[in-house]
């Protein structure tokens, strides 16, 4: 007796967890789209900055080069003027985009 009880609680647990899960609403492209188009704005913005608080010193704003070129001259500079593997992500995307 005491086993069925038990299998009947997990199986109603479950049916409950399970309708809240399919109930919930679904994020739609538009959503994703400006998530996505918010965290290219921010990676840009700190990019940015970090380019104009470690590189500017010495380069002009950033031409346009290929990725792998990019990310060649940013790992050079990273041990040039010391930037942190964080400032080095940002910095590099700020360049590639």
């Amino acid at each position: 007796m005491r086993k069925l009880l038990i299998a009947l609680g997990l199986t109603s647990a479950l049916l409950a967890f399970a309708g809240t899960s399919a109930d919930a609403p679904k994020p739609s492209a538009s959503t994703a789209i400006s998530s996505n188009r918010a965290v290219h704005e921010r990676w840009m913005t700190e990019g940015e900055k970090r380019y104009r608080a470690n590189c500017s010193r010495c380069h002009q704003p950033p031409h346009k080069f290929p990725p792998g070129v990019m990310a060649m001259a940013v790992r050079h500079m990273r041990v040039r003027a010391m930037l942190t593997d964080e400032d080095t992500k940002y910095v590099l995307y700020y360049m590639t985009h």
